[in-house]
């Protein structure tokens, strides 16, 4: 379905006076939602819309990321410079505890896991620090990334398993227990695989520049919007190996938000938005990175747990292990074609660039709430 977003828009104004950046949700039916914008302000909303309380943290730093905890709804966090306040939001008044130096660097995002009992802080030096809560103190530093770290996400169901998202291109899975990760994915080797097979004469691709990961609530399906346009899509199997690979096109320029969506018909419904000024819905229920078909197990074999290897590199090796690393490309893209093929289920042209998406149950109507360049955010419903 196609729709130009204007007559399904409701706007929440009033709100900011400055770009909103980042939207977070809390859960259970009476929920909340925050908003932060760049100057440091943080403003809580009712499900209507209608502002609760605004406040704008002292050193008027960017409010870069707003979350929820899970364990205990009436707690927000916001990060802002390198400090992360907790807010109540009921009560704006200003911080009820601050982290201060909880990033090594201006921070870019937050998440928490399950439990609320660990927080994980991604910052522009490529650091991903671990948090114990209550108190804030950093149990570990987690140093692999090479550029600015733009996403986290914790695994739903796994409370020491998280991943994290930067734009030196790479994508990881950590556990807790230690300060290396379990695997390292290169997209832009993946990228360059299934541009081989997919690139017209003169046709360039934006390098991808991962902006945002998102975990579906099975805790085994990764979603990443990068810069290429595409959401990478990773399978994770038993004994936390990267199984398989695949991709969706999602959007005509940088993907900048994916979000899985918890609470539709199941756990594989994935909400996209970037800078070509669309939001897509996308059921990736049959995507062969989700539901692999009897074919797609027959070749496909799991997926090496470091980085890709090179054209040049591999051209050396075995026939074998080329062949392998072949089939599991051909997958990969064939995954992204058959996706193409079905497309969004939802399509809205909002006309600006999407600085963030909230998937959101707002008054018993699923909805997404939009952050772009304004000072205004926008819900849209996905009940279509």
């Amino acid at each position: 379905m196609l729709t130009d977003g204007v007559s399904m828009a409701r706007r929440w104004s009033e709100g900011h006076s400055t770009s909103i950046l980042c939207v977070g949700a809390s859960s259970g039916p009476e929920s909340l939602l925050a908003s932060g914008s760049e100057g440091g302000e943080v403003t809580v909303w009712s499900q209507e819309g209608a502002v609760i309380g605004r406040l704008t943290l002292s050193g008027e730093e960017d409010s870069t990321s707003v979350v929820f905890s899970p364990a205990a709804p009436i707690q927000l966090f916001v990060s802002h410079g390198d400090a992360v306040s907790v807010l109540d939001p009921r009560n704006l008044k200003g911080p009820v505890e601050k982290f201060q130096g909880a990033g090594e660097d201006e921070i870019n995002a937050l998440a928490l896991n399950d439990t609320g009992s660990v927080l994980a802080v991604a910052d522009d030096s490529g650091a991903v620090r671990v948090l114990e809560l209550p108190g804030g103190k950093v149990c570990r530093t987690l140093r692999r990334h090479t550029n600015i770290c733009s996403s986290v996400a914790f695994r739903p169901h796994r409370p020491n398993n998280l991943v994290s998202a930067a734009l030196d291109m790479h994508v990881m899975l950590w556990g807790l227990q230690k300060t290396r990760p379990l695997w390292t994915l290169n997209l832009q080797d993946v990228a360059e695989e299934e541009d081989d097979h997919q690139q017209r004469p003169g046709q360039l691709f934006n390098p991808p520049l991962a902006h945002c990961v998102s975990v579906a609530s099975c805790g085994n399906i990764i979603g990443c919007a990068a810069e290429d346009g595409r959401v990478h899509l990773m399978r994770i199997g038993s004994g936390s190996k990267l199984e398989q690979l695949g991709a969706v096109k999602a959007h005509s320029q940088g993907a900048s938000q994916a979000h899985f969506v918890s609470f539709l018909s199941h756990p594989h419904w994935l909400v996209t938005g970037g800078n070509d000024g669309q939001v897509a819905l996308w059921d990736l229920s049959k995507h062969p990175v989700v539901c692999p078909d009897a074919k797609a197990k027959t070749r496909v074999t799991a997926a090496p747990r470091r980085k890709w290897k090179s054209k040049a590199k591999r051209k050396g090796q075995c026939q074998d292990k080329a062949t392998k690393v072949e089939m599991e490309n051909e997958a990969a893209t064939s995954a992204e074609v058959a996706e193409e093929k079905s497309g969004p289920k939802l399509s809205i042209s909002h006309g600006d660039k999407v600085n963030w998406l909230c998937p959101a149950v707002l008054k018993g109507e699923p909805s997404v709430v939009v952050a772009d360049q304004s000072s205004c955010l926008t819900v849209y419903s996905l009940s279509q």
